[in-house]
């Protein structure tokens, strides 16, 4: 850095050379307190070209990572019981057919008891039949007696079928004798909502589901936007988001949705945005930072951030124009986007800046000034 300052306030006398020379010794006295920028520090410098862009806006919203609700199965009660075993905890990843819980119902309980019943009603309405075929065969019994056997015994064993099918239905299809209710996942995934622990009633009228399972391949992103932000939002913005645990990583992805009506409670605009999550880094119920970009449709003049020379309460870039001539001219900034200043005033397009390491060049200016 030493090394850079001494190049600089070297400079400041080396007007009298190169390009700077002249054969009238007035002007050449003159020229002797210009600052005039070296080969080595021009080399360290940057200048850009201002230029007419359209004005991009930029809005920061917080946000709220979730589960994709289009691609989530939820597991309800299909009969009352008591959870007594959860083998699941929030967060686990699931198979196909993994148990979830175990569930004890009396209902399951009556129903199986129904069953044996229904068992033995099948085997002597059976019993019957075979003994009212005998007869008819020998000619003792008559065909009504043989009919109503048989229909006695299609009635046993439809009321046999129908209580295995509510079994197999208020059991999820994971039902034993005594009551006792496998729940199983329905999907592979990841259990995202967990609502029932052990020792739990739970009942199917209360309307809830027990677990939610998603692959979390896609994940949705809620930001709130305020009443004055909500004309700065429309689906198809590009938009990134940004979330605590990996600060430098930036997920883009485009607004998909906005909603209608205001959260009641909070009264903010729900603006919500898809995202791939292949590498597993988004996790429901993250806090990130969502930025969602369009541009006006107005125009101004454009040049990067690091042109501006912020002193004294006051905006200032350096305007190149040779080697020999740089000026310092205060600009009014209309706005800053990212690493774009759009400039209300100061700045003409096509106008050459200095946009790196001008800091040193504007305080040496300074002090050639004052002296």
């Amino acid at each position: 850095m030493k090394q850079l300052l001494y190049i600089i306030f070297a400079a400041i006398f080396l007007c009298s050379f190169g390009s700077c020379t002249s054969d009238n010794a007035q002007k050449h006295e003159d020229l002797d307190s210009a600052f005039t920028l070296t080969p080595a520090m021009k080399g360290m410098i940057k200048i850009d070209t201002a230029k007419i862009s359209d004005i991009a806006d930029e809005l920061k919203l917080s946000g709220e990572i979730s589960f994709d609700e289009n691609a989530v199965v939820k597991v309800f009660p299909s009969i009352s019981g008591v959870i007594t075993e959860t083998k699941v905890s929030l967060g686990d990843k699931v198979s196909k057919g993994q148990v979830l819980a175990v569930l004890h119902s009396a209902d399951i309980a009556g129903n199986y008891s129904d069953l044996t019943s229904s068992k033995a009603d099948v085997a002597i309405a059976k019993r019957e039949l075979d003994n009212a075929k005998l007869l008819y065969d020998k000619g003792i019994a008559s065909e009504k007696d043989l009919t109503e056997a048989q229909n006695n015994y299609t009635k046993a064993m439809a009321a046999q079928d129908k209580l295995n099918s509510v079994i197999n239905i208020n059991g999820l299809g994971g039902a034993k004798e005594g009551g006792t209710i496998l729940i199983t996942a329905p999907i592979d995934g990841y259990i995202v909502e967990k609502k029932a622990n052990t020792g739990s009633f739970i009942r199917p009228d209360m309307g809830d589901n027990i677990f939610t399972i998603s692959n979390l391949k896609d994940i949705w992103v809620y930001a709130n936007a305020y009443e004055a932000d909500i004309p700065r939002i429309k689906p198809g913005y590009k938009a990134s988001v940004t979330v605590l645990a990996y600060p430098d990583k930036v997920f883009n992805t485009t607004v998909d949705n906005t909603s209608n009506v205001l959260d009641p409670d909070n009264k903010v605009e729900k603006v919500r945005l898809k995202l791939p999550n292949p590498d597993m880094l988004l996790k429901p119920e993250m806090f990130s930072t969502v930025t969602i970009y369009n541009e006006s449709g107005a125009k101004a003049i454009s040049i990067p951030s690091s042109s501006i020379i912020f002193d004294n309460s006051k905006n200032y870039v350096l305007i190149y124009k040779s080697d020999c001539d740089i000026e310092i001219r205060e600009v009014s900034i209309l706005k800053k986007v990212e690493d774009t200043a759009y400039i209300q005033s100061g700045v003409a397009e096509g106008e050459r800046i200095i946009s790196q390491k001008g800091l040193l060049i504007f305080n040496a200016l300074l002090q050639k000034q004052n002296n």
